[in-house]
């Protein structure tokens, strides 16, 4: 888990991605999960859409993709989503709080 720290890091780290994926009136697939899954592990830090003719709300996608990919919800404003995970093979993000 992220402290609030961190969290406000990687929404600054945030900022300036570009929505990756793209949730809509399919909802979230098993295939979607392993695509996000791929994505988190190759950049840690991914932002997500939720189209409007989504069944699920951004809220409820977000903590579901949480729990799902067992990463860190960082911030659901608007229709976007933020995940973060490190990645187990490449680090590429350094928290600035985490104890090394």
């Amino acid at each position: 888990m992220l402290n609030s720290k961190d969290i406000r890091y990687s929404k600054s780290l945030a900022m300036t991605i570009d929505p990756i994926f793209q949730i809509g009136k399919e909802g979230i697939s098993a295939n979607l999960i392993q695509q996000l899954d791929d994505a988190l592990e190759a950049r840690e830090l991914i932002k997500i859409t939720v189209l409007r003719n989504a069944e699920i709300t951004t809220k409820q996608a977000g903590e579901e993709l949480a729990t799902e990919l067992k990463a860190s919800l960082v911030q659901v404003i608007g229709k976007k989503i933020i995940l973060f995970r490190p990645s187990e093979k490449k680090p590429r993000i350094r928290l600035p709080f985490d104890k090394p």
